[in-house]
């Protein structure tokens, strides 16, 4: 999967594989929980079987004695949680890897207390560094574009895991999206006490709700409405994620409650994912150049994504274009496909060539599939595709209005690239003219012929070694007549004959190269 050449599997054999994968996942602890879920958002690393499997594992662990937290509490407050909060209940509400939440009254009203787990900094810490030594003894003796994208992951894992163990970073979540849907009165989050609010310790408004995957008896009994529920959600996440920039990277239905009125309450804001400006700019482009079936765009839109791995040959970035404007061709025709079946297949797609999948996208796409399960979940019949459609239809004008730029600014950038482009022709012809231009081969080229004179240089020292070792060994023999240590000789000299002959290319390659490039050290 992730070493070795690409070989045909039997039916079946991924989603075999990605089920013991998860559960070996699940009992590694809290740590490679929350790494599984965030490499679940990787379609260029993992195939889609393996992205699904881990992608359902649940971030819940047994809770913590309540002495512990209390403890943590009184560090943090400066006191007791009796002194601080008029009733604390001992018996938390929600455990996970990172922290559990308590019930509490503050001021007369019912608050929801996270608690950070006591050691857990400790216990990732630890963690991590094994996963770094792994993968720095990976990236030496396979390197390749799949074992570097998953050392890419671990990297942005350790530093996003960080700063989600930090409460402070997750209260100014919440007051970002409160401050983006102050106007929408259909959707909110929780409001945060600041002055509880510590690195260890949130304090938020206790927000009663049921959880999005359990409402058949208020859908049956008409106290809400199935279609009205689905549409705000949709509209939600596809607001955050063109509109605002600002998409909650925790999907799934024990973050995302409804109460009687409707009202959608998001929970756990721990991650979040920005979307910057150009990007929204470039996934509306590539919408609209697919709506086109303009393939050079779509290319030009993949390349300003970030989509395009650098040893991926044009032949083959036009082959997977098409094949994209294929499956999104679906997406706008189709009336039987169910989104799950066409994000498995531009996951397939990205992994096979390979290319690199936004993150953006994925987190959007994720939630896609997460919400059509929950309407399918209610109702069989359920289209995802066409509530998507008209729910984009409804945003149109606002998602143009905050992607696109004033066209004087758009002018200053042409004007600025033209002439940037036409300082570059003029210094190309000034160093041709001079005989002074060079031409760079790819890195990966360039790799490919040192790999050889590499493996080639190994090779004839490995066997002068072995020679020597045996001649020395007979000249030994020679003088003290001693058997055991002519064997000996002999026999270390035979196997590096053999190492020599069998040894996989390549474990010959020059590793000192790679270990410059990723050292343990440098993740801290």
């Amino acid at each position: 999967m992730l070493v070795g050449r690409p070989a045909r599997r039997r039916p079946g054999q991924h989603e075999r594989r990605a089920a013991r994968l998860a559960s070996t996942v699940a009992g590694l602890g809290p740590t490679f929980i929350k790494l599984a879920q965030l490499l679940s958002a990787r379609a260029d690393i993992f195939p889609e079987p393996y992205l699904s499997a881990i992608g359902t594992l649940q971030d819940q662990v047994p809770p913590v004695p309540t002495e512990a937290i209390r403890e943590v509490l009184a560090e943090e407050l400066g006191a007791p949680p009796e002194e601080r909060f008029e009733s604390f209940e001992e018996r938390p509400v929600a455990a996970a890897s990172l922290g559990q939440v308590h019930r509490a009254v503050a001021h007369g009203r019912q608050v929801a207390v996270k608690v950070l787990r006591p050691g857990v900094e400790e216990v990732v810490a630890l963690d991590l560094e094994i996963s770094f030594r792994v993968l720095y003894w990976l990236n030496i003796l396979f390197p390749n574009h799949h074992v570097q994208a998953l050392t890419n992951v671990v990297r942005e894992f350790s530093h996003r895991v960080r700063e989600e163990m930090d409460f402070r970073s997750e209260a100014a979540n919440i007051e970002r999206f409160q401050r983006y849907f102050r106007d929408d009165p259909r959707v909110r989050a929780p409001d945060v006490l600041e002055e509880f609010t510590r690195r260890r310790v949130l304090v938020m408004e206790y927000c009663a709700g049921t959880k999005v995957d359990r409402l058949e008896e208020q859908f049956r009994s008409g106290a809400l409405d199935f279609r009205d529920v689905m549409e705000t959600l949709t509209g939600l996440y596809l607001r955050m994620m063109m509109v605002d920039g600002f998409l909650h990277a925790d999907p799934h239905p024990g973050n995302i409650l409804v109460q009687a009125d409707g009202t959608i309450v998001i929970l756990d804001w721990g991650m979040v994912l920005d979307v910057p400006r150009w990007t929204r700019e470039s996934i509306l482009h590539m919408a609209l150049a697919v709506e086109r079936e303009d393939l050079d765009a779509i290319i030009s839109g993949m390349y300003r994504l970030g989509m395009i791995s650098p040893e991926v040959s044009r032949g083959e970035i036009r082959e997977a274009a098409i094949e994209i404007l294929r499956i999104l061709e679906r997406v706008r025709t189709s009336n039987r496909d169910r989104i799950e079946e066409i994000v498995h297949a531009i996951f397939d797609t990205f992994y096979t060539w390979p290319l690199i999948l936004p993150q953006e996208l994925v987190y959007f796409f994720r939630t896609s599939v997460l919400l059509e399960g929950i309407g399918v979940r209610y109702d069989r019949n359920f289209d995802g595709l066409e509530l998507v459609r008209g729910v984009i239809g409804r945003y149109r004008k606002q998602i143009l209005k905050e992607t696109a730029r004033e066209p004087v600014a758009v002018a200053r950038d042409l004007l600025g690239e033209a002439q940037a482009a036409l300082r570059t022709l003029m210094e190309l012809l000034h160093r041709a003219e001079r005989e002074e231009l060079r031409v760079r081969m790819h890195p990966r080229d360039i790799q490919s012929q040192e790999r050889f004179l590499s493996l080639q240089a190994r090779r004839l020292l490995l066997s002068v070694f072995a020679t020597a070792t045996a001649v020395i060994s007979a000249i030994l023999f020679i003088a003290i007549r001693s058997w055991w240590l002519l064997g000996a000789g002999l026999t270390v000299s035979l196997l590096m004959f053999l190492v020599v002959l069998f040894i996989p290319t390549h474990l010959l390659e020059n590793p000192l190269r790679h270990a410059r490039a990723l050292r343990p050290g440098d993740f801290r």
